[in-house]
């Protein structure tokens, strides 16, 4: 489904559910931006620029909410400069940095020519998905769970990517949906969990999970599931760097 417009990088509200069951918007408030970050500041004044114009990705919610078969093949022009600058400004400064060792401080230094080149490689084909970094944390039953950690580069184009699919996939979640959600916590699921018990007449709690789901899932699968919505080759391609990317643990 092609869709134009300008930029825009506005809140947009959550649909939850209340007490009744009944959806209720909650809106999701931007991250405030640390005193003296000029590179957050600059990223800030770019977003606001764009706050009084009609959202370039509101044509994509509204089809996504009308029409639940259609396919959309033309997303990635929505990853614009500005919207790459907005997901540079999200991420944490004290974030670990990936393989090439290039930290956010280090990145914004020549902000503008990093971002206008990262966009002129994204749109080219020319951007290549780099190996995350891989290390262990430990889980409260003594195991270690393994994390990818992502470049820089990486990072902000995924951050992007994902606020341009976000407008399709939302229109799409149920309310009771709280997983990888924007704007949603595990203690809003804890919090609606609680309601449904302290109101509801409730027999059973069931606790499921699929273990090591993210080492097993099959990438093949996972691209034809996205294609029933996606249906922009150049999104497709992007996703498909990212799954064959791998990682890289003790050097190798």
């Amino acid at each position: 489904m092609n869709d134009h417009g300008k930029s825009d990088s506005r809140v947009v509200p959550a649909k939850l559910a209340n007490k009744t069951g009944q959806p209720v918007a909650e809106p999701v408030e931007e991250r405030r931006l640390a005193e003296g970050n000029a590179g957050r500041q600059n990223a800030s004044r770019t977003q606001g620029r764009d706050y009084g114009a009609s959202s370039a990705l509101d044509r994509v919610r509204q089809v996504a909410r009308k029409d639940k078969g259609a396919r959309f093949t033309a997303l990635l022009h929505h990853v614009d400069l500005a919207r790459l600058w907005a997901a540079y400004a999200a991420i944490s400064p004290k974030a670990a940095p990936g393989v090439d060792r290039v930290t956010w401080d280090a990145y914004g230094q020549d902000l503008r020519a990093n971002l206008e080149d990262l966009h002129r490689r994204v749109h080219s084909g020319a951007y290549r998905a780099s190996p995350s970094r891989r290390v262990y944390i430990p889980k409260p039953d003594g195991r270690l769970r393994p994390l990818g950690i992502a470049t820089l580069e990486d990072k902000i184009v995924q951050r992007a990517v994902a606020e341009v699919l976000n407008a399709v996939y939302e229109e799409d979640f149920l309310g009771f949906s709280y997983g990888f959600r924007p704007g949603r916590k595990p203690h809003d699921a804890l919090d609606a969990l609680a309601v449904g018990i302290e109101t509801r007449k409730v027999n059973w709690i069931l606790d499921a999970d699929i273990r090591g789901f993210y080492d097993a899932i099959d990438h093949g699968w996972l691209r034809r599931f996205v294609e029933h919505r996606i249906a922009d080759k150049r999104v497709l391609r992007l996703i498909q760097k990212w799954l064959n990317a791998g990682v890289i643990e003790d050097g190798t």
